[in-house]
């Protein structure tokens, strides 16, 4: 039964489950009770594990890493975010933490399968078999992944911020990191993402530098304008120029940015590519 779904149900499958964590947890923001980090944590990992499955499917249907539309970018973005939290969401002490996780997967996976226009084309072999294009287009949506995560904890420095300086402590405001965690964890994830954008550029120079007639100069513009807002972020915020608040709200729109620019990055335009026959949403 299992092995004759398609790689679209497993992931409507993991969306379900990410929904699932997001109602949960609004139901305990609303009602002012305890959000189960367990429970937060398990849900998201179930639905993870779903995610897996299909995009696996996927990669195996088109030769390689499925980014091939801007359908498989949302939904390797939203993977990439949760692999994250599933390997240092417990250091964040925080089932809020988990609680916009599931926010985050839940939008980038369902909008994503809700638009069939998105996965009307699917390409196989996008990468021409190039380890270095593949692994820096990898890279370079990962990174964005790294971002999402980024972003979520800003949401919570946010939050944190307007706690106490409403000198409202209790409640579902309890539940927060202190906001001096909040800001070492934006750093650390600013930090990884930058050198995960920086790694990718770098792989993605190897290849072009060979070959520079295949360069799509759109989409080297979007990349490099969110690695340029990443590194001005993060030295800002190194020299004490860019802190609490505007720190937080700067990293939000690298998050913005990095979606923004998907549809340049979008890889599928690749000269090499076929549409598959059957694509579209179930």
């Amino acid at each position: 039964m299992l092995a004759e779904l398609s790689d679209r149900q497993w992931l409507w499958c993991a969306g379900a489950l990410y929904t699932v964590g997001l109602l949960r947890g609004t139901v305990s923001v609303v009602r002012g009770g305890h959000l189960s980090p367990a429970f937060m944590y398990f849900t998201i990992l179930a639905g993870y594990v779903l995610q897996f499955v299909g995009l696996g499917i996927r990669g195996h249907a088109t030769g390689g890493c499925p980014l091939g539309n801007q359908f498989e970018i949302f939904q390797f973005t939203a993977w990439s975010a949760i692999t994250l939290y599933l390997v240092v969401g417990v250091q964040f002490r925080s089932s809020l933490m988990g609680y916009f996780t599931s926010c985050l997967g839940s939008a980038l996976t369902i909008v994503s399968l809700s638009i069939p226009e998105w996965d009307a084309v699917r390409r196989t072999h996008i990468f021409g078999g190039n380890p270095w294009i593949e692994l820096h287009a990898a890279l370079a949506i990962f990174s964005y992944g790294v971002f999402g995560l980024l972003a979520l904890s800003s949401i919570l420095f946010l939050l944190r911020h307007y706690s106490l300086k409403s000198k409202h402590l209790g409640g579902w405001f309890s539940f927060l990191p202190s906001i001096r965690d909040l800001d070492h964890i934006e750093v650390r994830l600013l930090g990884a993402g930058l050198a995960l954008l920086t790694l990718a550029l770098v792989f993605g120079a190897v290849y072009w530098s060979k070959d520079t007639a295949t360069v799509d100069h759109a989409k080297l513009a979007a990349t490099v304008a969110v690695w340029a807002g990443s590194v001005a972020a993060f030295l800002l915020r190194a020299v004490g120029r860019l802190l609490s608040r505007r720190f937080a709200w700067a990293c939000l729109a690298l998050f913005a940015a990095a979606l923004l620019s998907l549809e340049a990055v979008d890889v599928s335009r690749h000269p090499g590519a076929r549409p598959a026959s059957q694509v579209r949403a179930p």
